[in-house]
């Protein structure tokens, strides 16, 4: 039976959707208030910095209760909380709707390592020997969110305001509660190489250097990432553009990335991981950099999703030999994964904000094709 049939499997896949539906509707909800609160471009970085802190560096702490409780009540009470809070940041007036908005993210810092270790579990059960292909059927689905939750949130924002978001976090609400029924099977203790009936992986020997190639590849590329999806958005608003229109820029990269995402996970499979990872880096470089010369013209919406398809192509790769790497239970390797690179990218981010106000946005652009290259020729150290 096909991955993407599988009831389990759809369930965990349809709240990451919906998790990162939510997600991506910090940077326009972030830009829409920066008129109303005074945010400046240091701010606006600051307070994506926090939000991204406070979602990754949990992970690890969620993934290793996940490891030890069982995947159940910390994906779909992930999904839950942060429908939750939030609804009441969109209630709530100034700095503390966006202190509400920040501990929602603790919803997403617990549904991600629960989800993708269950992801990996039921990829190598149905396609033994293809994990970076299955893991990345799992991303996909929250970079859709990304893609879509821009395009839908701009339009609500233009019309209704922070309550039109509501609306989110109102479909949100049911697919927590079929997680947590389709979970039900899965209230025991994770995965684990001597208890589980899945199969096993043998784990190469791995030294430091290795990992700090891993890492500084995967903090490069979230870094490029989070700059893109931070501040193209305000970029376009101070060009006089809507809520609507940056909203739908914004969603075409991370719709780009989750094309992309898919097509490197399966590129990954066949032709090796690090070739893929360092020629998709390199050819991000371009795309990237070229934003920062069209300034708002029809070439934005080729040259931002085509950045993002680039980029996000190497996302699942990083995960999967993570996870490969990193000796401890599946879903602490995926919360220390995702939660180190979510939280490279808002370091990354904290620091692009200054040079924002400082030089401008093309000039972030342009660093940011930077990184891409610096990047690829780092990735061809992951032998």
């Amino acid at each position: 039976m096909s991955l993407l049939f599988d009831s389990l499997f759809s369930s965990v896949a349809l709240g990451h959707l919906i998790v990162d539906v939510l997600n991506a509707q910090r940077s326009i909800l972030l830009v829409y208030l920066s008129v109303p609160l005074g945010l400046t471009n240091t701010t606006l970085a600051a307070v994506t910095t926090i939000y991204v802190w406070v979602a990754s560096l949990s992970q690890p702490i969620f993934g290793w209760l996940s490891d030890r409780l069982g995947r159940r009540w910390l994906a779909a009470g992930g999904i839950l909380w942060m429908a939750s809070l939030f609804s009441l940041a969109m209630f709530l007036p100034g700095y503390v709707s966006l202190a509400c908005l920040i501990l929602a993210s603790l919803g997403s810092a617990a549904f991600h390592p629960a989800g993708t270790a269950e992801t990996t579990i039921r990829g190598r059960t149905h396609f033994a020997g293809r994990e970076t292909t299955a893991t990345s059927y799992f991303f996909v689905f929250g970079q859709a969110g990304y893609f879509f939750g821009p395009i839908i949130g701009g339009p609500l924002l233009d019309h209704f305001g922070p309550a039109g978001l509501l609306v989110l976090a109102g479909i949100a609400l049911p697919i927590g509660m079929n997680a947590a029924w389709q979970l039900r099977s899965s209230a025991a203790p994770a995965y684990s190489p001597a208890k589980s009936s899945a199969p096993t992986l043998a784990r190469p020997a791995v030294g430091r250097a290795y990992l700090a190639t891993l890492a500084l590849v995967a903090g490069l590329q979230a870094w490029a990432q989070q700059n893109m999806t931070t501040f193209v958005p305000k970029y376009l608003s101070d060009l006089g553009q809507t809520a609507t229109t940056y909203g739908l820029i914004t969603g075409l990269f991370m719709g780009g990335s989750a094309l992309g995402n898919l097509v490197g996970g399966n590129l990954a499979d066949r032709f090796g991981k690090r070739g893929v990872a360092v020629v998709m880096l390199a050819l991000a470089s371009i795309p990237l950099y070229m934003t920062s010369l069209v300034g708002v013209s029809a070439w934005l919406y080729l040259l931002v999703p085509l950045s993002g398809a680039l980029t996000g192509a190497v996302h699942s790769i990083l995960v999967v030999l993570a996870q490969r790497a990193i000796p401890s239970g599946t879903a602490l390797a995926s919360g220390l994964t995702l939660g180190f690179m979510f939280s490279a990218g808002a370091l990354g981010t904290l620091l692009s904000g200054p040079l924002a106000d400082a030089w401008g946005f093309p000039t972030v652009f342009q660093m940011t094709g930077g990184l891409a290259l610096l990047a690829a020729v780092i990735s061809l150290g992951l032998r």
